[in-house]
């Protein structure tokens, strides 16, 4: 490769990129993969080669807020990107050891960001491990420092007053991810204090409902399919661009909101945003209403 060959900018295909596609350009220069497990998912490796730790539960979440992974402000996002190795001229891949969890919740970030060569590896570590494609058992050597410039993008994140707008808006939707029983309130929230329950209005659309057995997400036309049902609308593609003006996504704790987000764009919604507080802060004791 030649040095002007290395500087061009390597493009994702999508939102989203398979194994095979990943495989072949480990690598390249410029290549960033980073792994966003949370939680009980995580591991003291990244375990696709060369990968870095994407920290949602350390400095990849706002420091001085109260609930879990908010969304931290440009100056810290940008230093602990460039921390990461990440160039303007970069490309990004997330995955996250659960199979399609938490990745979806950096793609999510970075783009809100500024920053659209970002893709999401479809299925994650366990399609990678599956395809039978090597691992690494150490962390990489210590990156130089990136030159990545956060350029905020409005309205990617909203708070619940966006939120409750949005829930008396009749060309807004507002879609939770969490699983049937919580959003019935027929389950307990995982998080103490929480109240049980929904948003009045709200649509349960759980994020494992779009993703197949193996942890894919659904081909493009089940997706519309799937969203069209959740919302009562056709599933053409050109109702689904005339949609709804807008869909929120909120979740237990903003992540996997984000696995809608990224179903919704690849069925070709385009006005989408993710509720960063989500059940974490609408649960709580408030005067915030709940079904």
């Amino acid at each position: 490769m030649t040095d002007s060959e290395a500087t061009v900018p390597l493009a994702v295909p999508g939102p989203l990129v398979d194994t095979g596609w990943l495989s072949r350009h480990l690598g390249t220069p410029g290549l960033l993969v980073l792994d966003a497990s949370v939680g009980s998912h995580r591991r003291e490796v990244a375990a696709i080669p060369s990968a870095r730790v994407f920290d949602l539960d350390g400095p990849l979440s706002a420091p001085d807020s109260p609930l879990p992974h908010t969304m931290p402000g440009p100056e810290q996002f940008e230093r602990e990107l460039r921390g990461l190795g990440l160039n303007g001229t970069g490309t990004v891949v997330f995955y996250d050891n659960a199979g399609l969890y938490s990745a979806a919740r950096g793609w999510w970030m970075l783009r809100a960001m500024g920053f659209d060569r970002v893709a999401v590896l479809d299925g994650g570590l366990p399609a990678w491990t599956s395809a039978g494609l090597p691992q690494q058992a150490t962390s990489p050597s210590p990156p130089a420092p990136g030159d990545f410039t956060a350029r905020p993008r409005s309205g990617m994140f909203v708070d619940s007053s966006a939120v409750l707008a949005a829930l008396a808006d009749p060309t807004g939707v507002v879609l939770d991810a969490r699983a049937a029983d919580r959003f019935q309130g027929s389950a307990p929230e995982p998080r103490p204090g929480l109240r049980s329950g929904h948003m009045p209005g709200a649509v349960n659309l759980p994020f494992t409902t779009i993703q197949d057995d193996a942890g894919l997400l659904l081909p493009r036309d089940t997706l519309r399919n799937r969203f069209a049902e959740a919302l009562g609308t056709e599933a053409s593609a050109e109702a689904t661009a005339a949609g709804p003006r807008r869909l929120l996504f909120s979740c237990g704790s903003g992540v996997t909101a984000c696995v809608l987000a990224l179903g919704a764009t690849v069925a070709g919604y385009r006005e989408l945003a993710v509720y960063d507080g989500s059940w974490s802060e609408w649960g709580q004791p408030s005067d915030l209403p709940v079904e």
